[in-house]
């Protein structure tokens, strides 16, 4: 709880925690391992400095090496520290729980417009030591990024939900950057 409430989280802050455990509780009966899957939501961004490039594989060490001293198994270890990898939303090669934390994590991406725009006015917060147009390029790069997917979402739980709004979102997100 104290990492998530750390100083300069604006989004990667315990609300974004709590909207990533209701969108577990609305699809929980997708999950191969739940109880796995909500222990690497609660690590997943446990660790997260905007000047760091390895938020996530902190965060994947961190909770491994939990379970290590809590007496967890090594191939649960193994599996929450690769759902946590999951996060990075960098793998193709997810599989169907890591699928599901990584579309849990980006269902901010296909909330209503007013949330998702308080999302996007949150993550500039974070980074509010970027320069202007270093801001600019790199947001747009991952913005763009979600576009190029054939679909942003793995499950179709979260596709019939959100993948068109999503669209939307990301689509206005880009325009207002170009904008600045």
């Amino acid at each position: 709880m104290r990492a998530w409430r750390g100083w300069g989280r604006r989004y990667h802050a315990l609300e974004h925690l709590v909207a990533c455990l209701r969108e577990l509780a609305d699809a929980r009966h997708l999950a191969q391992h739940p109880a796995e899957v909500e222990l690497a939501l609660w690590f997943h961004d446990a660790v997260y400095r905007t000047y760091r490039s390895n938020n996530e594989r902190q965060s994947a060490n961190w909770a491994g090496r939990f379970m290590e001293r809590h007496g967890a198994a090594k191939e649960v270890t193994s599996r929450v520290h690769g759902l946590v990898l999951a996060t990075t939303h960098t793998g193709n090669d997810l599989d169907g729980d890591q699928q599901l934390i990584a579309d849990i994590d980006l269902a901010i991406l296909g909330q209503p417009r007013p949330i998702y725009d308080q999302f996007e006015r949150a993550i500039r917060r974070e980074y509010w030591w970027v320069s202007r147009a270093r801001y600019v390029a790199g947001r747009g790069t991952i913005l763009r990024s979600f576009l190029a997917r054939p679909a942003i979402y793995h499950w179709p739980h979260f596709r019939e939900r959100y993948e068109d709004r999503a669209r939307d979102n990301v689509q206005r997100a880009i325009a207002a950057l170009a904008e600045r």
